[in-house]
């Protein structure tokens, strides 16, 4: 194997993962609050979109055996470079709405796709040593690919319309061709740079059966790995964990930029871009590494109780910016800051309950099941969130955000764990 420095591929590896998916999930609520959408129908065209995250443990094994990972890469990052092109040429049509929503699925596909061959193909580029050297740089290039989406990209469109005097969808436009053509650029470039493992390869002959059968043992043994009470508890608080983050997400960006007379506080999109993309980042990544500094030192068991409230209790700053609609962008940014720390530091505690739960012999993809599951807990509350908004306002579906944190705290309340759980010297 012809050896290439990790530093040439992770960064742009893990960039690459992470810029589709926070154009899918993010950037598309403000593309379609400029273009006119309903809050409603935002977040229900938008909320779809998480369903190839949700089914994806369904075709993993496919690219386990089918060509290489290296192959599933570089294809996918050329399918989403074309996504990104098919975005940006329909957004100016009569049609926009239905060209946008399908090149958004064949990204969202893509990208689920990329996933699986990424995190896999990490696995087998490095050893041991550099898997556990570089997982903090990929985790930093992730984010990075956050703030340039939702952040940058949005900063802008929002500068080209000012520029080009309120040319929407001639400003989005130019933002997805730019971006496709970084997509394609990284295809080149990973064609080019990406190690060939001797490992990464295909199955000759492939058993179509025998690959669904084991994910159908895979889903059983899921669900039979303890008593079946216990595993009820599990499902539920994979499922309703984060039940308040899954109406708040969406809402709360269009909340930011919906207009004054909607009862939003009228952000530009360059504004939007540093709140929400810059600073709101900023506080997630901070609250995410103190959190696994806590539960290393401690343990999950001890700090359960402190990361339920830190993912739920902030998401009160919206209450507060609904009723006082502040002007200052400096209490806008406080106020996101804190609630993106506190999910940062709240979230520690639900992913390392999904790896407590899928140890055991089929470790892989019992954790792919779980992870399937997290993408349905964000969908399904997703789906609903505008309609609920527009029929209540702003401001009580706020306060019904914090009503649905009782569901939070109740199943953490039943969920068991070992007290070593988390600790740096119990956890691989």
């Amino acid at each position: 194997m012809k050896t290439t420095s990790p530093w040439a591929w992770i960064p742009s590896l893990y960039f690459a993962e992470g810029l589709p998916y926070v154009a899918v999930m993010t950037v598309s609520l403000i593309l379609y609050k400029q273009l006119g959408l309903s809050n409603a129908e935002i977040t229900f065209y938008t909320s779809w979109l998480y369903l190839p995250w949700v089914i994806k443990p369904l075709w993993s094994p496919l690219v386990d055996v089918v060509k290489t990972k290296r192959w599933w890469i570089v294809t996918m990052q050329l399918l989403i470079g074309a996504a990104f092109g098919g975005v940006a040429f329909t957004i100016p049509t009569g049609f926009w709405l239905q060209g946008t929503l399908f090149f958004f699925w064949i990204m969202a596909f893509s990208s689920a796709t990329h996933d699986i061959a990424a995190d896999g193909f990490y696995m087998l580029g490095l050893d041991r040593h550099h898997q556990a050297w570089f997982v903090g740089i990929r985790s930093t290039f992730y984010r990075i690919a956050t703030i340039f989406g939702q952040g940058i990209l949005v900063m802008i469109a929002g500068n080209i319309q000012v520029l080009f005097r309120g040319s929407i969808k001639y400003s989005w436009s130019l933002v997805f061709y730019g971006v496709a053509g970084l997509f394609i650029a990284l295809w080149i470039w990973h064609g080019m740079v990406l190690p060939k493992p001797d490992e990464d390869r295909g199955m000759e002959k492939i058993r179509i059966r025998s690959l669904f059968a084991g994910l159908g043992n895979s889903i059983k043994t899921f669900f039979t790995k303890m008593p079946v009470k216990e595993v009820t508890v599990a499902f539920l608080f994979m499922l309703l964990y984060r039940m308040p983050e899954g109406l708040l997400v969406k809402v709360s960006s269009l909340f930011l930029v919906g207009s004054p007379n909607s009862g939003g506080l009228g952000l530009t999109p360059q504004e939007y871009g540093f709140v929400q993309g810059t600073v709101g980042i900023i506080g997630l990544t901070l609250g995410g590494i103190l959190g696994g500094m806590a539960a290393g030192r401690d343990g999950l068991k001890r700090w359960l109780w402190p990361m339920v409230c830190a993912i739920t209790l902030p998401d009160i700053v919206y209450v507060y910016m609904s009723y006082t609609l502040p002007s200052s962008l400096l209490v806008i940014n406080v106020c996101v800051f804190i609630e993106q720390f506190g999910y940062g530091f709240g979230f520690t505690a639900y992913m390392l309950y999904l790896i407590y739960y899928s140890q055991g012999e089929h470790k892989t993809s019992h954790y792919a099941l779980c992870t399937a599951l997290m993408a349905l807990s964000m969908m399904i509350p997703g789906l609903l969130s505008g309609y609920l908004q527009e029929a209540v306002g702003y401001r009580a579906f706020f306060i019904i955000v914090m009503l649905f944190c009782i569901v939070t705290f109740a199943v953490s309340a039943f969920i068991k764990i070992d007290p070593n759980f988390g600790k740096k010297e119990n956890i691989e």
